[in-house]
């Protein structure tokens, strides 16, 4: 469904963001992207959002090469980013413009009700928790009707007990509405827990440097034995990952045979 191809991105001052990198992600998938600082992550995420252009490659959804913002891909940020003046339910509407007004309120409840903020539709967002704004912007997100959700560390800023609620929110528009999810996070029991892979990001230049299945049933438990066993793989896999590769040449001179 999104299939990405040896794409690279070089900013004007010559820093070289991504290289090279190739993935394919399936329909339906929840797929999570970590890795240190400078690997690309985010470059990667806004490339497939059409936000930025990339130096080379190419970003493809069922076929057609992704250049710019695309009605089938949606975005939720790290902050929330609700226009203040505007009801919670005008928020979730900003990207219906074009739509029939009975229409845009239909879509706006029916997005409203699967994050459960139905009774806060005529609030502002200053009125509201962060756990509530970020629900808000998944909610707008999703009104627009994506095919996929991509996710910039939105619950990186909130307490575990929120980030819980929201995770579960999440998991349930995805099961309801069919979505493929791309999902930036440091967390790596956040990655365990709402993935069914894991790619793992080498710095300078970001490349992909392993994928991690995940092969456990849902709902996933943070405390169960196979979260945490599958929590040690990946962080080890992310250890190996900062490493410098090592060339041919040293180990030649080191005198190492194995």
């Amino acid at each position: 469904m999104l299939r990405i191809e040896r794409l690279s991105k070089t900013y004007a001052d010559g820093k070289r963001a991504l290289a090279d990198v190739d993935l394919e992600i399936r329909r339906g998938e929840i797929v999570a992207v970590v890795g240190g600082s400078g690997c690309g992550k985010t470059t990667l995420l806004r490339l497939i959002a059409g936000l930025d252009r990339p130096s080379a490659g190419t970003i493809r959804l069922d076929g057609e090469e992704v250049r710019e913002p695309h009605p089938k891909i949606g975005v939720v940020f790290q902050e929330p980013r609700l226009l203040p003046w505007l009801s919670v339910a005008d928020n979730v509407a900003f990207g219906l413009g074009r739509r029939a007004a009975a229409e845009r309120r239909a879509i706006v409840e029916d997005a409203l009700a699967r994050v459960g903020l139905s009774e806060h539709a005529e609030r502002l967002p200053r009125d509201l928790s962060g756990g509530q704004q970020q629900r808000v912007a998944i909610a707008r997100a999703f009104a627009a009707g994506p095919q996929v959700l991509l996710l910039d560390e939105p619950f990186s800023a909130l307490d575990a007990f929120t980030r819980a609620d929201l995770h579960g929110h999440l998991l349930r528009l995805w099961q309801q509405a069919g979505l493929t999810v791309v999902m930036v996070t440091h967390d790596v029991s956040e990655a365990v827990t709402l993935a069914d892979r894991v790619v793992v990001m080498r710095p300078d230049p970001g490349r992909v440097h392993d994928e991690l299945e995940i092969l456990l049933a849902r709902p996933r438990d943070r405390a169960s034995p196979g979260v945490e066993g599958t929590s040690r793989t990946l962080y080890a896999a992310l250890d190996e990952a900062r490493r410098p590769p090592v060339r041919e040449t040293e180990v030649e001179a080191s005198g190492l045979w194995w």
